[in-house]
């Protein structure tokens, strides 16, 4: 009878059969009972004999079954323990990020806490420019402009735009000066054309001052033409360039009287050739003797409407020409008369009172000069400042905006 072996059974180790039916289960690619106690591969030949062998198998066989389901209910018994503890802490936090989530919901002011003390100092930057002395638009637009109060170039204007622009700020400044009028005393074309030509290089206060003496002495372009330069010289000495102001006014009385009759002309073509007179000249006297349209460009003038950007031009005749092109021909010698007034009062050349400006809301130099209006109110000339104007014989309508008269030579 020959050796059969027992595929169930093996050979039994010292653990009754448990550590062969562990391998049996780990292992299922190999036949079980390969693997002894040790844990070492022997070899399945020596087999029990045949009567034992079935005992033992049976014996053998049921420890094996009832320790495989304990084995596997033990090793998810130990797993399930992290399993359990991850499980809670993952129930005990959603519970608190909830929280979390509906505490912030709750509270917005949460979120911005810290945002909200950088907009604080932003919100109460603006304040200083709301102090301006100004009207009410004026100040809204002063504080919708940039903080840095950079010149925008005048390519960024329309044409359409820039003429409404322009044609605002005269209108604002007419408000401003509506007593505005020639800052040079004068009673007839003559004495407006000899003041015009001595105003070069000099205040109109100090021309003023001078003409009294030389009307007096010279009441005619004759007696004028027929003096002594020498003594001509000595009356105009407070002018500066006297000797040249001196044959100026003593030709162009010469021209008047034996081209003209002793008359000053109407005509632009004929105003200047006259000794002494230029388009700047000849326009005072057009627009103010004669009542005819023209543009006055003088230091004042030019200074300023390039501050506007109206004009890039630095030549007096292309200033006139573009200038003009902005107005109506019957605007241009009060508004002559805005701007350099505006000029001499406010938007000085040095240091301009920006922060006394009613044109700064439409002004892109704004910032160019003394913003504070505290400071900027010190700044002011003339009646804007509460002191004497430049003529000694003003129009009422000037005394009656509350102008005053300037003093004559040598009174202080």
């Amino acid at each position: 009878m020959g050796v059969r072996r027992d595929s169930a059974v093996g050979e039994q180790g010292s653990d009754g059969g448990r550590e062969s039916a562990k391998a049996a289960k780990g292992s299922p690619s190999k036949q079980p009972g390969k693997r002894a106690a040790g844990g070492k591969d022997a070899p399945a030949k020596t087999a029990a004999p045949s009567g034992r062998g079935s005992a033992s198998g049976k014996r053998t066989a049921s420890p094996a079954k009832k320790t495989a389901p304990a084995a596997k209910k033990a090793a998810p018994a130990k797993k399930a323990a992290p399993a359990k503890k991850a499980a809670a802490s993952a129930k005990k936090a959603a519970p608190a990020k909830k929280a979390a989530a509906a505490a912030k919901r709750a509270d917005p002011a949460a979120k911005s806490s810290t945002p909200a003390k950088k907009v604080a100092p932003i919100k109460k930057a603006p304040p200083p420019r709301k102090q301006l002395v100004a009207p009410k638009k004026a100040t809204a637009a002063v504080q919708a402009a940039p903080a840095e109060t950079v010149v925008e170039p005048a390519g960024d204007e329309s044409r359409t735009a820039l003429v409404r622009r322009a044609r605002r700020i005269n209108r604002e400044l007419a408000e401003v000066y509506p007593y505005a009028h020639p800052e040079l005393d004068f009673e007839n074309p003559f004495q407006l054309v000899v003041a015009t030509v001595l105003s070069a290089q000099t205040t109109d206060l100090r021309v003023n001052q001078t003409t009294p003496a030389l009307f007096a002495k010279y009441p005619t372009p004759e007696d004028l033409a027929a003096a002594n330069p020498e003594e001509v010289e000595e009356i105009l000495r407070p002018t500066g360039f006297f000797r040249a102001k001196t044959k100026s006014v003593i030709g162009l009385s010469k021209a008047l009287t034996e081209d003209f009759g002793g008359e000053v002309p109407g005509r632009l073509e004929d105003l200047v050739k006259l000794p002494g007179v230029g388009r700047k000249t000849a326009f005072v006297v057009l627009g103010n003797a004669f009542g005819r349209p023209g543009i006055t460009v003088d230091t004042h003038f030019q200074r300023l409407v390039r501050r506007w950007r109206w004009t890039g031009e630095t030549d007096p005749d292309k200033i006139e020409a573009a200038v003009g092109a902005l107005f109506p021909k019957s605007d241009w010698t009060d508004l002559s008369h805005h701007v350099i007034w505006h000029g001499r009062r406010i938007c000085h050349a040095r240091k301009p009172a920006c922060g006394a400006c009613p044109i700064a809301a439409l002004c892109p130099a704004y910032g160019e000069g003394e913003t504070d209006p505290e400071k900027a109110e010190k700044l002011l000339k003339y009646e804007k400042g509460g002191l004497p104007g430049q003529r000694l014989n003003p129009p009422q309508a000037y005394l009656d905006a509350g102008g005053r008269p300037a003093p004559p030579l040598g009174a202080g």
